[in-house]
């Protein structure tokens, strides 16, 4: 009976060994090494609704030509975009009238909307110029990590922001976030990410959510800490600030597109060595969430294992630019 047993336990071992190898056999030949960015001809234009004329975006391998660059990625996002770019625009057009040697740039990213979002940012693009604010409307959905990529790929900032189109994120904590990246990393060229975090919110949240949201979030937690990021608390928290130097490496190596592109690029950066600060921001949650909760994080934590894989075995590897720096 005992050697029964060790026998079939034998042949589930070389199952499971085979299975292993073929999956690992099918991903190395089945998947690209390195992210195949696609950008429709249109999506390479902004307009510039004073002229009603269409103008090439510049390029993130170009040198920069002002400080700031704000990436906002919206989908269907009409109703809640007004709120956070009054809120946004305000802070900057303040910053800059107290420093004069500030200057910025706001990119909405509307990915793939079938809403008045595109309607509702041009509108913001006639009242401060498209010097100041263009909107990159892209042709067909590419999910928030893409719709993130394109905007940075287009943004002339030594330093470029992605915020959440929610206005979640107190916009004026962008200067906590500026002065932590000064710290890491005292010009553009060098390497740092100051990373919005709401790991100090994590009790009052708990015991605000439903226990499934609970259960859901510290099962997030866990299988981004086991598979993917050790160094960060919230990865998630849609406010990250990058170096030129830094957006450069990392969005020409992200291969995920959709929810999950924030544990790819801090797992990209903790395998870069890149220098990061966790930084506490305020956070309100805003209603209009497009995230359902378990199928949401049931599919991120299927796409945190899948960035493992990938990574471990070689079917994806980083394409951080050799290019020597402008």
């Amino acid at each position: 009976m005992l050697a029964l047993l060790l026998q079939l336990c034998g042949y589930l071992l070389g199952l499971t060994s085979l299975a292993a190898l073929l999956t690992i056999i099918v991903l190395l030949y089945k998947t690209q090494p390195y992210p195949n960015i696609t950008r429709y001809k249109d999506e390479k234009f902004y307009l510039d609704p004073e002229t009603i004329k269409t103008i090439a975006f510049p390029s993130l391998d170009d040198p920069p030509t002002l400080e700031l660059s704000v990436i906002v990625p919206a989908y269907n996002e009409q109703q809640r975009l007004p709120a956070m770019l009054d809120e946004c625009m305000a802070f900057l057009a303040e910053k800059a009238q107290q420093q004069p040697d500030f200057s910025y740039e706001v990119i909405v990213v509307s990915d793939g909307s079938s809403d008045a979002t595109v309607s509702v940012a041009l509108k913001y693009s006639k009242i401060h110029g498209a010097d100041k604010f263009r909107v990159l409307e892209l042709v067909e959905n590419r999910g928030k990590g893409g719709a993130v990529r394109l905007g940075m790929l287009s943004a002339r900032g030594r330093q470029l922001l992605f915020a959440d189109a929610d206005g979640a994120t107190k916009f004026a904590d962008y200067d906590k976030l500026a002065e932590a990246l000064s710290s890491l990393a005292p010009e553009w060229r060098h390497d740092g990410i100051a990373i919005g975090s709401r790991a100090h919110l994590e009790d009052e949240s708990i015991a605000t959510r439903s226990f499934l949201r609970t259960i859901l979030m510290h099962g997030f937690h866990t299988l981004v800490w086991i598979f993917a990021v050790r160094s960060v608390r919230d990865t998630q928290c849609g406010f990250k600030l990058f170096t030129r130097a830094t957006a450069r490496k990392l969005f020409n190596s992200l291969h995920v597109q959709r929810w999950a592109f924030d544990v790819e690029l801090l797992y990209l950066a903790e395998r870069l060595q890149l220098p990061l600060s966790e930084v506490a921001v305020r956070w309100t949650e805003i209603e209009g969430s497009k995230l359902s909760p378990f199928w949401s994080w049931l599919q991120m934590g299927i796409d945190l294992f899948m960035i493992w894989l990938r990574y471990m075995v070689g079917a994806w590897r980083v394409a951080a630019s050799q290019k020597k720096e402008n």
